[in-house]
């Protein structure tokens, strides 16, 4: 790209319109038109940037497409990298990134307004109540306060949802593939089985890998404590909502709290029908202030490359 050719972007999918703006104020060249499949492999060559969210799929075949074009980076705008091949792209000369720490604070909130949810029975009453029904008796809750989080995946959204959960007075533990030397004194490092088993609440925090079984499948599911609260805020896939569905029906599983499905938007009837899931149509990153951030990364991101390919 020349100094003076002005760096253009493809938006793929859906982002603020305020992440849009400061982007063009930038001086970037910005597509948002949606395209399908086929008519990305055609077009995507004539941008430098393709930024996506979860929708488009950047896999080998869009790859191999525009090898030898002018597209020198993918960036995901969210956290997670498991809808691009991440490394048949850098094999390519293709540079990926991310916006690590947009969605940190608005997904851990999400995550603990399901718990509430759940823990209370709100999005039950809401739907009753507007019924005309006054069922008071039935929805008699639990308290946050005192029981057992357990997080799986300490990352940034991990330790983010432990430092919250520690201040609403929750006793919080995690497990982790690698040993954590800098978690906080009062968060614990467990293993599986143990998170478990002493967990009243689990939630999820870990990527879905293509190919991989579910982290939490019903053998997990048999482990845990009876009246166990599960939240996914994280990927679709990382739990078989058929193994859930399940441990509810056998009285494992007292509630759960999802943002996330194997198939968006989800087909099943029962998981959309049921009165212990606590639902929401993926919308963990959807707050103005993170849609915000999310613009302010993609735009230091551009300048980088900028920067570095005038250097």
């Amino acid at each position: 790209m020349s100094m003076k050719e002005k760096m253009k972007v493809l938006i793929a999918d859906d982002i603020a319109p305020s992440a849009v703006k400061l982007l063009q104020e930038a001086c970037y060249e910005v597509d948002t038109n949606t395209y399908s499949p086929e008519e990305l492999k055609k077009k995507l060559g004539h941008y430098h940037v393709l930024i996506v969210r979860s929708a488009t799929k950047v896999r080998k075949d869009l790859i191999d497409a525009v090898e030898g074009s002018n597209l020198e980076l993918i960036v995901r705008a969210g956290v997670g990298l498991d809808n691009i091949d991440v490394g048949y792209a850098k094999s390519k000369g293709i540079e990926v990134k991310n916006t690590p720490n947009s969605s940190i604070g608005s997904v851990a909130e999400l995550v603990l307004g399901h718990m509430l949810s759940l823990s209370r029975n709100l999005h039950r009453s809401n739907v009753t109540l507007r019924k005309g029904s006054w069922p008071k008796k039935e929805y008699k809750g639990t308290e946050l306060f005192n029981s057992t989080l357990g997080i799986i995946g300490y990352g940034r959204i991990g330790r983010a949802v432990g430092d919250k959960a520690k201040a609403l007075g929750m006793k919080v533990q995690f497990y982790e593939i690698y040993d954590v030397q800098n978690a906080d004194k009062d968060i614990k490092q467990v293993d599986m089985d143990m998170l478990l088993s002493t967990s009243d609440f689990i939630t999820l925090h870990v990527p879905a890998l293509p190919g991989k079984s579910p982290i939490l499948g019903e053998a997990e599911f048999q482990k845990m404590k009876k009246g166990v609260y599960i939240i996914n805020c994280a990927r679709g896939g990382v739990l078989s909502e058929k193994a859930l569905l399940k441990a509810i029906d056998d009285g494992i599983v007292a509630g759960a709290g999802l943002d996330v499905f194997e198939k968006e938007p989800p087909e099943c009837k029962a998981l959309l029908e049921s009165e212990r899931i606590s639902l929401s149509p993926h919308i963990g990153a959807n707050t103005f202030e993170a849609q915000e951030r999310i613009g302010n990364e993609l735009v230091e991101i551009l300048l980088d490359l900028c920067e570095r390919r005038h250097s």
